[in-house]
């Protein structure tokens, strides 16, 4: 059975935890190291079960912890090659870590088989990842893109479970109160998907299969989990699709808790 928790989701900080009765995993670090375990400890994970930690992307809400949480639990990380090289640059990776780069053709790490697939985002090299269990359940964890390609969605295509971004709303962002410029990076194609294009893809992962959707990566100030939920699952209905019946919703942040399938 695996076993999926947002353990934090937002532009304050990002860990997901993925694990089965054997083995888990962590897709970023980007809370500190106490706030982390605490996290794993609250939802009953054992830190120094944590097999890998896998990096999207260096961006300080993706990493800040995962230096010192790697290190005390002597936890191998691994992410793109760009984004070790600039990880190594600013010192988010040290001696006493163990890391290597993962390779398009992914690695098996703790009884999983983890894939990354490139993202459009303002990152050295960003990815998401494809997690495919020891019990054929395949999940995906697609957050930090500004645009919704043809080769994201075939990666992401068919998984059971899918961490899928929707940052922001697009009228609440520019009617806000951020810099013009900040407002154009967020609605580049290296910057965030807003709620419509998170519901557009929503369609068709849930066309293609996929049962639970998980939104993620919500702005605090450019978005509401409610506005967020009702715009995917308007589109949804729409598509002549039931929750409950063709997939479950949920937004990442809202209640912290495991779910398992």
């Amino acid at each position: 059975m695996a076993r999926f928790c947002s353990l934090f989701s937002s532009s304050s900080g990002n860990c997901t935890y993925i694990g089965t009765s054997t083995a888990n995993i962590l897709v970023d670090v980007g809370v500190s190291a106490k706030r982390t375990d605490e996290a794993l400890t609250g939802i009953g994970v054992d830190p120094d079960s944590i097999d890998a930690i896998f990096i999207t992307h260096e961006h300080t809400d993706h990493i800040s912890g995962v230096r010192v949480f790697a290190a005390k639990h002597n936890i191998k990380v691994y992410a793109t090659p760009g984004t070790i090289a600039a990880m190594e640059k600013s010192g988010a990776l040290g001696e006493k870590n163990v890391y290597d780069s993962i390779s398009p053709a992914g690695v098996e790490a703790g009884g999983f088989f983890v894939k990354p697939f490139a993202t459009s985002h303002d990152a050295a090299q960003s990815c998401g990842y494809t997690i495919l269990t020891s019990d054929s359940k395949r999940l995906a964890v697609c957050t930090d893109l500004g645009v919704m390609t043809d080769s994201v969605m075939n990666a992401i295509y068919g998984s059971d479970l899918v961490l899928l971004e929707s940052n922001h709303d697009v009228n609440m962002l520019l009617n806000g109160s951020y810099p013009y410029q900040l407002k154009r990076r967020i609605l580049s194609e290296l910057g965030h998907l807003s709620n419509d294009v998170c519901a557009r893809t929503a369609v068709e992962l849930i066309n293609g299969g996929t049962t639970r959707l998980v939104l993620g990566h919500l702005s605090h100030e450019n978005n509401l989990p409610g506005l967020a939920a009702e715009t995917s699952k308007s589109a949804l209905s729409e598509a002549g699709m039931s929750e409950n019946s063709d997939y479950l919703l949920e937004v990442a942040g809202t209640d912290r808790h495991i779910i398992a399938f």
